[in-house]
């Protein structure tokens, strides 16, 4: 990381060394944009630290119960509304499978995770807009839960 920090400063020297007025512009550029984004970027992050009281005790009572269809549709909705990067998600997988909870119910919660953002939304729809955050996250919702049904048929948890 350290090194990008010194390629950007690098190339912003170059930059100001050639044109030192459109470097300046593109300064301000980027300053606006990013007081533009700090809002909704604020509020993203005091969600996820509310989502983030989400235990791994707390998913695991919930997600881990004897019915399989009712624990998919839970994992479905906690993954939903739950955010956190794929590099502790995969391991609490792991944790998941070790202490009883099913492929299918482990399927739905990561999958969901990794591809809808309810916590994200506000962020998203600065970019996206309204109408196509709602699309992009109903989709996800729509695949999560059909890859989830394909796994629990790969897996023999259920039979159609």
């Amino acid at each position: 990381m350290q090194a990008l920090y010194l390629i950007m400063a690098l190339l912003l020297l170059i930059s100001f060394f050639f044109d030192r007025e459109k470097t300046w512009q593109s300064i301000q550029r980027g300053k606006n944009k990013m007081m533009k984004i700090l809002p909704g970027y604020l509020k993203l992050l005091v969600l996820l630290s509310l989502v983030l009281l989400f235990s791994e005790d707390f998913i695991v009572e919930y997600l881990g119960g004897q019915n399989i269809i009712l624990g998919s549709v839970l994992g479905l909705i906690v993954g939903s509304i739950t955010m956190m990067p794929g590099f502790i998600a995969y391991p609490l997988a792991g944790i998941l499978l070790t202490r009883g909870v099913s492929y299918m119910v482990i399927a739905a919660f990561i999958i969901s995770l990794q591809m809808v953002g309810v916590v994200t939304y506000p962020v998203e729809k600065e970019y996206m807009g309204v109408k196509a955050t709602i699309y992009r996250n109903l989709a996800g919702l729509a695949i999560a839960a059909v890859l989830t049904l394909l796994i629990g048929l790969y897996y023999g948890e259920v039979i159609i």
